[in-house]
């Protein structure tokens, strides 16, 4: 560890550590003997009921005894979350969205992490390509599982074009260790029409599948463009027609996986369903969401949650006029569900609003990509009642900011009316259109 990434920033009230005298400031040397070198080796060699920790205070080395159940965290927090820093990626993406971004942004929008503890601690995608032998071993001997990589393509030599790294290819042989040490793995394809679409998307399944049942789940998403794309590698949008063939091709193999593998183990991505106009799959069909955070399965997850949710309510609604502002993408279907309480409660008085996104180009669909700023244009001089609903995710992670920085503060200074972030799922949002 270097500098000050092994000091602990706090130990949190109750805690095995804080029973056995760690304070706030200490810095962690070893578990058992084992020099940890960042957050990963910490959780594996303190998972036990009984572990030996050397630290240091004012300069002095003193070892503690900490006694807790297997599994339970000892309680410590550190100055660096990783203990060793962020790791960033090494790859040049053709459809990477992170280059497809406008200048100007805050500085923290432009960073690509290719980090395989946040996948493991946080659901983050790596590519494996800046994976050293070393680390890929130090993942099968701590058996940190599970782990999301992006995939894209089982052919070396396009994974080189498409992930702009001449090492890409070297990916798939530690994807492929992984599988063989009974790693969990949850992959992805950024589908790109006119590289691996079509038959490559057909053989790059049929290679994935292979890997069965290391290879869990894996997600086909449609690329998402932005207008910002002078200079780089040209690029096709999906269109409704293409959309609806690469869905028919992912159902069909993922059928004979179902019944070759007992899992369909892939899944197209909602917002291929959107595109294509196909409604999304029942609720069975996504066998416990295995990519929920993927957008694999949110919009069926939503409709099942608010009918549920509808069916439990009393009542009644108050009426008030309001409006839910959201994607053009999820317009259609937060509409069929508005329609779905109004049946119930005929005073229902809330208008879906479609965002259109100016900021990124219209391609861009999706509600967490909405900027506070074309909030702000698209609905001002609008009757929009007393209030404006807008899901958490077009703000960023546990704050109060768009991606623009406009706050949710500036937005309803702006309208004349406040601007509400409601949390995901039928619940949060049935309570909307009923306040």
């Amino acid at each position: 560890m270097s500098g000050e990434r092994n000091r602990i920033k706090s130990v949190r009230s109750g805690s095995p550590a804080e029973r056995a005298g760690v304070r706030p400031g200490d810095k962690l040397l070893s578990i058992d003997g084992q020099r940890v070198t960042d957050v990963l080796d910490y959780m594996y060699y303190a998972y036990d009921e009984e572990s030996l920790f050397e630290l240091e205070r004012d300069g002095k080395k003193y070892a503690v005894t900490l006694e807790k159940e297997a599994g339970e965290d000892a309680g410590l927090d550190f100055e660096d979350y990783l203990m060793d820093g962020m790791r960033s990626c090494a790859n040049n993406c053709v459809f990477c969205f992170v280059d497809q971004m406008p200048k100007g942004m805050r500085e923290s929008l432009y960073f690509k992490d290719d980090d395989v503890r946040l996948s493991f601690l946080t659901g983050s995608y790596l590519t494996l390509t800046n994976m050293s032998e070393r680390e890929a071993q130090r993942v099968i001997d701590l058996r940190i599982s599970p782990i999301n990589v992006s995939v894209h393509t089982m052919d070396p030599k396009l994974r080189c074009l498409m992930l702009g790294n001449k090492n890409a290819g070297r990916g798939i042989e530690i994807l492929k260790s992984f599988a063989r040490s009974g790693i969990e793995l949850n992959c992805q394809i950024v589908c790109c029409p006119g590289l691996n679409d079509g038959r490559e998307l057909a053989r790059t399944m049929r290679r994935l599948a292979r890997l069965s049942p290391s290879v869990k789940s894996v997600s086909v998403i449609p690329v998402g463009l932005t207008k910002y794309r002078e200079g780089l590698y040209p690029l096709t949008p999906f269109d409704g027609e293409l959309a609806k063939k690469t869905v028919e091709q992912v159902e069909r193999y993922s059928e004979k996986c179902l019944r070759r593998h007992g899992s369909r183990i892939f899944f197209c991505s909602d917002e291929m369903y959107l595109k294509a106009g196909l409604p999304v799959p029942p609720e069975e069909f996504y066998e416990g969401y295995p990519q929920l955070e993927n957008g694999v399965g949110l919009l069926r997850l939503l409709y099942t949650d608010f009918e549920e949710a509808l069916a439990r309510s009393e009542g009644p609604a108050r009426g008030t006029r309001a409006v839910v502002a959201t994607g053009v993408s999820a317009a259609k279907t937060l509409t069929e569900l508005r329609d779905m309480a109004r049946a119930k409660y005929p005073n229902v008085n809330v208008d879906i609003i479609p965002i259109v996104n100016d900021f990124f180009g219209s391609a861009v669909d999706v509600a967490g990509l909405i900027t506070g700023g074309d909030l702000i244009a698209q609905l001002k001089g609008k009757d929009l009642g007393e209030r404006v609903y807008i899901t958490n995710r077009m703000l960023r992670d546990g704050e109060r900011v768009f991606l623009d920085d406009v706050t949710v503060e500036d937005a309803s200074r702006k309208l004349g009316v406040p601007v509400t972030p409601i949390e995901n799922g039928g619940g949060p949002l049935l309570e909307a259109f009923l306040a």
